[in-house]
């Protein structure tokens, strides 16, 4: 099925008018996002956090995982955050467990959540994401272990 485009350039005018208004709107919290994250990083040296993390693989993919799932934050920002603390050698295990818990688990949005969709859904579903994001870690760093 082709894409339908506007046949008319007075909608074709207003779609572009209105993406790019919404994109300008969007923007400063972009930028926020991005300058929080370096506040965060400064605040919270990736040495310290390194620390945490070398003891086995399963340990570090659930201290991983309760981090990410605790922090809250923008997906975009993890992946900054993910890099920093790989290059300050925290385990790739770890630090995948974190980025999928950061965007998976929302238990500071959990409240939220519960009114929307039920305590029992809510609860649920942040428990199967936070043991998801420990398989999904070990599963990644095995294949990439077999993988070379």
């Amino acid at each position: 099925m082709p894409l339908a485009f506007p046949r008319n350039r007075d909608h074709l005018k207003q779609s572009l008018l209105k993406s790019s208004s919404m994109f300008l709107g969007i923007l400063p919290v972009i930028a926020g996002v991005i300058l929080l994250t370096g506040l965060l990083i400064e605040l919270l040296p990736a040495e310290a956090a390194a620390g945490w993390f070398g003891r086995n693989a399963t340990l570090d993919a659930v201290i991983g995982a309760l981090v990410g799932s605790i922090s809250a934050g923008h997906p975009v920002s993890s992946y900054l955050i993910g890099g920093e603390l790989i290059n300050k050698g925290v385990s790739l295990v770890a630090v995948t467990a974190f980025l999928v818990s950061w965007v998976t688990v929302g238990s500071i949005q959990l409240p939220a959540e519960a009114v929307s969709l039920g305590w029992r859904f809510a609860l649920l579903r942040n428990l199967l994401c936070f043991v998801s994001s420990i398989l999904v870690a070990l599963l990644v760093v095995g294949t990439l272990g077999i993988l070379g």
